[in-house]
C-alpha cells in the first residue's frame, strides 16, 4: 500500500487563483498611507483594489512615454516643406489670428 501511494501524482495546485498564461505581478513593501490612499480611492471607484490597480497598470502601459514617442517619430521620414517655409507659414497664420 505505501508503494502504491508513492507512485501516485500529488495533487495539482488549483488554478482558481491563477489562470494559466496570465502573469501577475506582486508589489511588496507599499508604505501604510499609500495603501491607505489607493483603498479609498478603489472604494470611491466602486472597484476592488486588485481591480483599481489592474486598471491604473494598464491605463499606465497603454500610454507611451516621451522616449517612445520620440522613438516613433525618429523612424517617419519629414514633410516637404522645408523649415523656413512652415516656419513663415506658421507665423503667418498666427499673426492673421
Amino acid at each position: 500500500m505505501g508503494r502504491a501511494a508513492a507512485t501516485e501524482t500529488p495533487a495539482a495546485a488549483p488554478n482558481w487563483r491563477y489562470p494559466s498564461g496570465v502573469p501577475s505581478v506582486q508589489i511588496k513593501d507599499v508604505p501604510p498611507d499609500v495603501h491607505l490612499v489607493l483603498r479609498q480611492r478603489a472604494a470611491a471607484a466602486g472597484q476592488s483594489l486588485q481591480e483599481y490597480l489592474l486598471g491604473r497598470l494598464v491605463a499606465e502601459a497603454r500610454r507611451p512615454t516621451l522616449d517612445e514617442l520620440l522613438t516613433r517619430a525618429e523612424g517617419r521620414a519629414g514633410g516637404s516643406t522645408p523649415l523656413e517655409e512652415a516656419t513663415r507659414l506658421i507665423r503667418q497664420d498666427r499673426d492673421a489670428a
